[in-house]
């Protein structure tokens, strides 16, 4: 059986840094990115075909993206280029190889204006570019075809990178008082936990017993961890465990005006991930305590 060869873009970012750990097992892992040794810029197309071409992979791992929500509102090329143009170039390239591809969206495609949790079947409409680029990559990756994953997450947070649960305990460090939007619903996601079920997945997949074979499986799938919360309350829930206590002060979006409007609720149903591969996703705040005793 040839060997599973593994590309993991952006390999440095808080859910590519844990796929590269909990994917070892799996076959060799080819980590890449800006400052890595295998280079990529997802803004060249040319860059990102010369990557796949030359490391030959089984599985190609996309946890790269443009994330600045905000910022994207006045680099909507950039956020495109990345986050769309690129998930489509890797698409035709792992169909061209006859590999898989693994990527990751986001809950912004929708318009938060649900108040149950969204399932992969409902109608999109983002509110911002970021939310539009994401879901142009999932359009493009669709349009291809072949062998693919997209695993919609939401509300990441880890030990490395830039998310709330970091941003929360340095301004702890730093201010008496926090006024943390409250009417704002999710579920915020432990980048270990997205790279623990992705490598759960794969092992399934590429499993000899395995029943479930690609590209029947292709598709879209949502991953985040179970249960739901606001901001406020998940500040709450980080702070309980510091050593410092400021006062923390619910606030409304209203409150806090934002270049990009962000989704009134955006949990995400988990149910098709679920019964599809058999795994049972934690709640956020069984999560949250694991990521904080880390």
């Amino acid at each position: 059986m040839t060997p599973t060869r593994i590309l993991l873009i952006g390999a440095t970012g808080q859910v590519g840094w844990e796929l590269q750990r909990c994917v070892q097992a799996l076959g060799t892992v080819i980590p890449a990115g800006r400052q890595q040794s295998h280079r990529v810029d997802l803004t060249d197309p040319d860059s990102v075909r010369t990557l796949v071409q030359a490391t030959q992979p089984t599985i190609i791992l996309n946890a790269a993206a443009y994330t600045a929500v905000d910022k994207a509102e006045t680099e909507a090329e950039l956020a495109y280029a990345v986050n769309a143009q690129a998930p489509g170039i890797l698409a035709e390239e792992a169909q061209r190889l006859g590999a898989l591809l693994v990527h990751y969206s986001t809950d912004y495609v929708f318009n938060g204006q649900q108040c149950h949790p969204y399932t992969e079947d409902v109608p999109t409409q983002p509110l911002g570019v970021y939310g539009s680029s994401k879901l142009a990559g999932e359009q493009a990756i669709q349009a291809v075809g072949g062998q693919y994953l997209i695993f919609r997450t939401a509300w990441v947070y880890g030990r490395r990178g830039h998310n709330f649960l970091l941003t929360m305990q340095r301004l702890a460090r730093e201010r008496d008082e926090l006024r943390i939007v409250n009417d704002q619903v999710g579920a915020p996601t432990w980048s270990r936990v997205i790279a623990e079920v992705t490598a759960m997945i794969l092992a399934q997949l590429y499993s000899p017993f395995s029943r479930l074979e690609m590209p029947e499986m292709s598709g879209i799938y949502h991953l985040t961890c179970a249960g739901e919360t606001t901001w406020y309350h998940f500040a709450s829930a980080i702070l309980a465990q510091g050593e410092r206590q400021p006062r923390l002060v619910p606030i409304t979006t209203k409150d806090y005006p934002t270049p990009a409007q962000r989704p009134a609720y955006s949990v995400l149903s988990c149910a098709k991930l679920q019964e599809t591969f058999g795994v049972n996703l934690p709640s956020w705040d069984q999560a949250l305590a694991l990521c904080l005793a880390n």
